[in-house]
């Protein structure tokens, strides 16, 4: 069983006091002149009107003012009926209609005014004083407890809006986060694969012809697969969130290029100009993985073995161009996401990245990376990122 709401506590006190007190002074106070209809009539009127005050603020409002109004003068039972008009006034400026309140209060004082200055007085001074003053405390009051319950409103809106921002943060960051991960999937254990798999093609085909380069192809094969499962492990580690042991192997680092070159197993011919070695982290690192994913491209699309790598550090930028002559220049760049992770981390650092077929044949990456990194960087993060990372076949 529902308890009473306190509007409804409100309304059934108030209409007991003001017909328990029309009652009490029929019973108890001499009257001049014989009970009529107004009294019965008038009273009742007024407390239908207060039943419906949250429903029809106004109407009832201005019901009970006029038969507060016409009660005193021409009823014969002076009843505290007034009191209905004060809780009436009070619900219409609590509920937003405060002009409504402050007109027929005003014109109910000015009327009371008007009347007992014509004739025989019912009210002296100190008492009109009295029921001006709950007139304007009863319109005050209502309109403080709307301003109220107004703020508190606006601060539960802004305390659900910083709980979400904080959700959407926490989703962008965690979005961020696999998207780094994938990059690092892709960009390190992808070429290690790719490695694996071409050495192993080599050993194949020269296994009966030539053993001394199958074995040579193998121990290849055999380094790269450990290095892999390193690299397996550490990510995996870090995901984990447990304690292992520090990389036995530098991250990638411009200032370790020969090693980049070395690893792709690729003839390149490398042309360095400008400071490579006193890098940003982040522009540094950015700049290897986009090396090194550029290089494991031309081993895997280009059709040849031989590329050139162009490194320059200067006037607050870092570019990086990668060249091959290969056949191998159309591909769908849809496919894959060699391309567009490097782009990615191009765009996260405020620099470009343009990937694209050469007019002269082959292909060209071409980056630019900022030295001095903005402030805020742009998120433009994918909302379904690869759970499926490709490690050959694609771009």
């Amino acid at each position: 069983m529902s308890r009473p709401s306190t509007s409804t506590i409100v309304t059934s006190v108030t209409i007991a006091v003001a017909l328990i007190g029309t009652l009490a002074s029929h019973a108890f106070f001499p009257r001049v002149n014989p009970v009529n209809a107004l009294d019965l009539v008038l009273p009742l009127t007024a407390a239908c009107g207060l039943l419906v005050r949250e429903r029809f603020p106004v109407a009832a409002l201005i019901v009970v003012a006029v038969s507060v109004a016409a009660y005193y003068p021409w009823a014969t039972v002076d009843g505290p009926i007034i009191v209905l008009l004060f809780v009436c006034l009070y619900s219409a400026a609590d509920l937003g209609h405060l002009t409504a309140a402050i007109a027929t209060g005003g014109a109910s004082l000015l009327a009371m005014g008007i009347g007992e200055s014509g004739g025989v007085r019912h009210v002296d001074d100190s008492l009109f004083l009295m029921i001006a003053g709950w007139v304007v405390a009863a319109i005050a009051f209502g309109g403080v407890t709307r301003n109220r319950r107004a703020y508190l409103e606006e601060a539960r809106q802004h305390a659900l809006d910083a709980v979400r921002s904080k959700e959407e943060e926490a989703r962008r960051r965690a979005g961020e986060e696999r998207l780094r991960i994938a990059r690092e999937l892709h960009d390190v254990l992808g070429h290690n694969i790719s490695m694996i798999n071409v050495q192993a093609a080599a050993a194949l085909h020269g296994l009966k012809k030539r053993p001394e380069e199958a074995e040579t192809a193998l121990r290849t094969i055999k380094d790269t697969s450990k290095e892999t499962l390193r690299e397996l492990r550490t990510t995996l580690g870090v995901l984990r969130q447990v304690d292992e042991d520090a990389p036995t192997t530098p991250p990638d680092s411009l200032a370790r290029v020969e090693a980049l070159v070395r690893d792709s197993g690729l003839d390149v011919r490398t042309e360095l100009s400008g400071p490579l070695d006193a890098l940003p982290t982040e522009v540094d690192l950015s700049a290897a993985r986009i090396v090194r994913e550029a290089l494991t491209n031309v081993s895997r699309h280009s059709g040849t073995d031989r590329a050139t790598l162009r490194l320059t550090s200067a006037s607050g930028h870092v570019e990086i161009e990668v060249d091959d002559e290969g056949p191998g220049a159309a591909y769908d760049e849809g496919s894959g996401f060699g391309v567009q992770g490097m782009r990615e981390r191009a765009a996260a650092l405020g620099g470009t990245l343009v990937a694209g077929p050469r007019p002269e044949g082959g292909w060209r990456v071409a980056a630019r990376l900022p030295l001095n990194l903005p402030t805020n960087l742009p998120l433009n993060l994918p909302t379904n990122l690869p759970t499926n990372l490709p490690t050959n076949g694609a771009r």
